[in-house]
């Protein structure tokens, strides 16, 4: 099985960090995986994206143009890969950065106000780990082999030296994500 998906949204907001953490669970499960970045020389406050891919088996290409999961942190990304998001795929949408709803019915859309909510938790900036927490929640059937305690993990394995106190607000963020799916 293979699971491609794309996140994107501007330099600053995580979009590469999320990745990386998808591309790591997916290492630490035994898995095939490929993380592509791609951003703008503006870095913060441009645009950036990334690629993951996720598979049981060797993995021919890095490049994503039809992703199984698409999550979008911006106006111009929902603009960008809404419409590229595979029949039957998953859009995760930061609602608090994009007034833009999906008028497709072949996909499952997913609007969470993930900037926001942060922002009201007291762990701004983590709205990047709040949508990977819903996505782990709400994808099972596409990341088998991802849950709530391999992010955790991967979390701890990248975060590092001066930046392990974001450790429990990335722990916050990722079960405000998740317990989110259940209501």
């Amino acid at each position: 099985m293979l699971t491609k998906i794309i996140l994107s949204g501007f330099g600053g907001q995580g979009i590469l960090f999320a990745g990386k953490n998808l591309a790591l669970c997916g290492m630490n499960s035994g898995c095939e995986i490929s993380w592509l970045p791609s951003y703008g020389p503006e870095m913060r406050g441009g645009t950036a994206n990334c690629s993951v891919c996720i598979s049981d088996d060797p993995i021919g290409s890095p490049l994503v143009t039809v992703p199984d999961i698409a999550v979008v942190m911006n106006t111009p990304s929902f603009d960008r890969f809404e419409p590229v998001v595979a029949s039957g795929g998953h859009l995760f949408v930061d609602s608090s950065m994009t007034d833009r709803v999906s008028a497709r019915n072949d996909i499952h859309c997913h609007y969470i106000a993930a900037s926001e909510t942060a922002e009201k938790n007291g762990i701004s900036g983590m709205a990047n780990i709040i949508i990977l927490g819903r996505m782990i929640a709400e994808c099972k059937e596409l990341l088998p082999w991802i849950t709530v305690d391999t992010v955790k993990g991967a979390v701890k394995g990248l975060v590092s030296g001066n930046k392990e106190k974001l450790i429990t607000q990335n722990m916050t963020a990722l079960s405000i994500g998740a317990i989110g799916a259940a209501s």
